[in-house]
């Protein structure tokens, strides 16, 4: 692993790794947790389903599903998918979709962290022991990971999870999602700096979109916030038909409670 590329071949992987797939010519990347034998438990949207956000994003940020899927020919290797939407688990092949694959990392430095500057791709949380991520992520798939929103509950919002057991509640922001937070730390710089552009000038105009970018990106990050807290997942008992802002009202009690202890 190093800054430039997380690129890992499939022979290396583990089980309980947190791996990735760009999509969309790099627009977006897919997330899931490798559990061996070349199977994959990942989140997904159903086809046809809207993203969450009300805009363009859900006609360009796609979650792609197993090749053939809308095709009606189930994959030889894992067969016909028992749910088109949610937790789903799919051989490697059907999850990179014709794409690279990409190895998440876990326990950086903030310099490192930084260096990679394409959100989605690291983060500053230590990843639990193998077991329990793996646990976490065969629990999920019997009980699912609620309803998918591009900025609060994604595929990469449900890897993190699986990975550290941590679920932010927050009413505004993102959730755990590092390519999320990305894109919205690059709205906010792009917003900020033309009001800043009259006494910064072009040069000092770039070194302030550079610096919100990378201290949005930071600040958001699962590894650093203090909105997060360690959940079981025998506790997260999610209705995958129920809307998000009721699971914000479980994780606000379950944050609670952890305050509290």
């Amino acid at each position: 692993m190093g800054v430039l590329s997380n690129k890992i071949h499939w022979q290396e992987l583990k089980p309980g790794d947190h791996i990735y797939s760009w999509r969309q010519a790099y627009i977006y990347a897919h997330h899931g947790i490798y559990i061996g034998d070349g199977m994959v438990i990942h989140f997904t949207r159903g086809a046809g389903q809207e993203i969450g956000t009300g805009t363009v994003l859900d006609r360009l940020v796609l979650m792609s599903m197993p090749p053939n899927s809308n095709a009606g020919t189930a994959c030889p290797r894992c067969g016909g998918q028992s749910r088109s939407h949610g937790v789903i688990s799919s051989c490697l092949t059907c999850f990179l979709a014709g794409g690279d694959l990409y190895l998440f990392e876990y326990g950086v430095s903030p310099a490192f962290f930084l260096a990679k500057a394409r959100g989605g791709t690291c983060t500053l949380a230590q990843s639990d022991a193998p077991e329990q991520v793996l646990h976490r992520a065969l629990f999920l798939l019997e009980n699912g990971f609620g309803n998918y929103n591009i900025f609060k509950n994604n595929c990469e919002d449900f890897a993190i999870y699986c990975k550290t057991g941590l679920l932010v509640f927050t009413g505004i922001g993102v959730g755990r999602s590092g390519q999320a937070a990305s894109y919205m730390a690059a709205a906010s710089a792009v917003v900020s700096s033309p009001l800043r552009f009259l006494t910064a000038g072009f040069g000092g105009l770039a070194l302030v979109g550079c610096g919100m970018y990378c201290a949005g990106r930071l600040a958001s990050d699962i590894g650093v916030r203090h909105d997060a807290v360690k959940v079981p997942v025998e506790r997260l008992v999610i209705d995958s038909s129920s809307e998000f802002d009721e699971q914000e009202k479980t994780l606000g009690s379950l944050m609670a409670r952890g305050h509290e202890s």
